[in-house]
């Protein structure tokens, strides 16, 4: 089947670099000493480094794993790949919304940093910067192949293309899936009608939305590599069509070469869809049925890279917590409910999961399977992040930092590969940005220090039927113990408090002058309507003749 290539448009991107030595610059905010080496400590040679699998969940909670959480039984090939491996319980997303947790994930930097601190849209003519260097540029400067499935929503334009961004090979709806219609709409709230038939009746119509809604006038466009395969998609057989993509490139063979699949999948962000086999496979419904073809999808990459023969490690996350928005859609965040927050007496009601700053945002399910390498069966309660992703891999494999700037990630190989837990923790400050709900996006939201939390920003976010409090910043900044309050419901007072709060201010001053003297960029949130990915110029809804 013939594809359409992409538009592209050559607007110049408004990227902002600040001249520094060409030294590489990492983690200058580090007043404890977390500092990621600049080169891996591995000693592999390109013949026997690892192969490497990251999937990224969406909108998965913390408490949509079994592994994590007793009452969630659909996910059985997700705990059984946790229990051989390391699961992370207390690793947390770079951001608590779309876009700017994957470029955190991709580049090991916060928004800050990259620019990216919302989200782009599908006539976006930028994306994650281009200055801006993605483990997938890494690794194949490494000598690695590399591929991508499933969600980029980092931009399609040139520069800013999977394909310009260190990926040999691309297969997947560019951005969220419900940015579209389809002809077989899945389950949403609101429900979303099909792509219209009758084009001349959305010809006025453009792809603004309120948050959450439909979009009417653009079908979901599948890609590979820079072509339009489908559009729209048909949502019931895409992770057929992602597992059989990677499977192909996980057992293609090259001269010994190493392989990078970084499997960013639609599940469970709404609309939910599945195969039929998936329809009645919970009794959670969709949101279970799509957590099965989930747990499905990730065991058939799993088998494929045990029948490949050759080492590999398998890295699972979320990129954010679930959107509570969806009722009984969205997913569940276990034991961090953010009950201050939706106390009336707190934070006024409201969600306190994806897009806020509360545990329920930005913890999300991980482990790290790599057998002979990783021992099995352990849990560890170390505080780590997504953004640890890039320099960890950078020290398993040998491959070379980015140059000219300062990671917000940390190396935690020791961690992982280790069975006994460092005698010192290997970070003790996590940054938290804020995501869309309260405060300006991408600005530091909450911080981490210790398993003490100091909340800076609340409300904002609408729960289940659009309540939500009001957004607003709290003087003085609330302080939770998240190890003996993980449903954040009693702040902290006194000493503690006081002490904590003195903490994370000097926390954050090191931040801001290490951002400051950084490589920084500036992302173009500009769009254009033609720069939409569009198979044909003569349909209103940009049908794909040939489906």
């Amino acid at each position: 089947m013939a594809g359409i290539r992409l538009w592209t448009w050559n607007f110049v991107c408004c990227v902002l670099v600040k001249t520094v030595s060409s030294q590489t610059i990492v983690n200058q905010y580090d007043w404890e000493s977390e500092v990621s080496s600049k080169k891996g400590r591995s000693t592999y040679s390109l013949k026997n480094r690892p192969n490497i699998i990251i999937i990224l969940a969406d909108d998965m909670g913390w408490g949509d794993m079994g592994a994590n959480w007793a009452e969630t039984t659909d996910t059985p090939n997700l705990d059984a790949l946790a229990k051989g491996g390391l699961r992370l319980s207390d690793l947390h997303s770079g951001a608590s919304v779309c876009a700017p947790s994957r470029a955190a994930l991709l580049t090991g930097r916060l928004g800050l940093r990259t620019g990216v601190v919302r989200n782009f849209g599908a006539a976006a003519l930028g994306g994650l910067p281009r200055n801006e260097t993605t483990f997938a540029e890494m690794l194949r400067a490494a000598g690695y192949r590399t591929a991508m499935l499933g969600k980029w929503h980092l931009g399609l334009q040139p520069g800013h293309h999977p394909l310009d961004k260190g990926f040999d090979k691309y297969l997947g709806v560019p951005y969220s899936i419900d940015m579209g219609c389809t002809d077989s709409p899945a389950a949403n709230l609101p429900p979303c009608p099909t792509c219209p038939l009758d084009e001349s009746a959305t010809s006025h119509r453009n792809a603004s939305r309120v948050e959450g809604g439909c979009f009417e006038d653009l079908a979901l466009p599948l890609i590979k590599d820079r072509d339009i395969i489908h559009q729209p998609t048909n949502l019931s057989t895409l992770a057929e069509q992602y597992a059989r993509f990677g499977e192909d490139f996980i057992l293609t063979t090259s001269e010994g070469r190493p392989f990078l699949l970084y499997a960013a999948l639609a599940h469970v962000h709404v609309p939910l869809a599945t195969g039929a086999r998936f329809a009645e496979a919970s009794r959670r419904g969709p949101l279970g049925a799509a957590l099965r073809e989930l747990d499905w999808l990730t065991g058939r990459l799993a088998k494929a890279a045990d029948a490949a023969r050759r080492d590999t490690l398998l890295w699972f996350l979320s990129d954010n917590g679930p959107w509570e928005a969806k009722c009984t859609l969205a997913g569940s965040a276990g034991p961090y409910l953010g009950s201050w927050q939706r106390s009336a007496a707190g934070g006024g009601g409201g969600s306190a999961s994806k897009r806020t700053v509360w545990e329920g945002g930005h913890r999300t399910p991980s482990f790290v399977r790599w057998p002979s390498h990783v021992p099995g069966g352990r849990v560890s309660g170390a505080l780590a992040s997504a953004l640890d992703v890039l320099p960890t891999l950078a020290a398993l494999t040998g491959a070379a930092l980015p140059a000219a700037r300062s990671l917000d990630g940390r190396d935690i190989s020791a961690l992982l590969l280790h069975p006994d837990p460092p005698a010192a923790p290997l970070r003790q400050v996590l940054f938290h940005p804020n995501s869309g709900a309260a405060g300006e996006q991408g600005q530091i939201g909450a911080v981490r220090v210790g398993d003490l939390k100091v909340v800076y920003f609340s409300g904002g976010a609408a729960t289940c039927g659009g309540a939500q409090g009001p957004p607003r910043a709290l003087r003085p900044p609330l302080v939770f113990d998240v190890g003996a309050d993980p449903a954040e419901a009693r702040p902290l007072g006194g000493q503690v408090a006081a002490a904590a709060r003195e903490k994370a201010a000097r926390a954050l001053d090191a931040l801001q002058r290490s951002v400051r003297a950084d490589n920084t960029s500036r992302a173009d949130y500009r769009s254009h309507r033609p720069a939409r990915p569009c198979c044909s110029s003569y349909s209103a809804v940009c049908r794909c003749l040939w489906d």
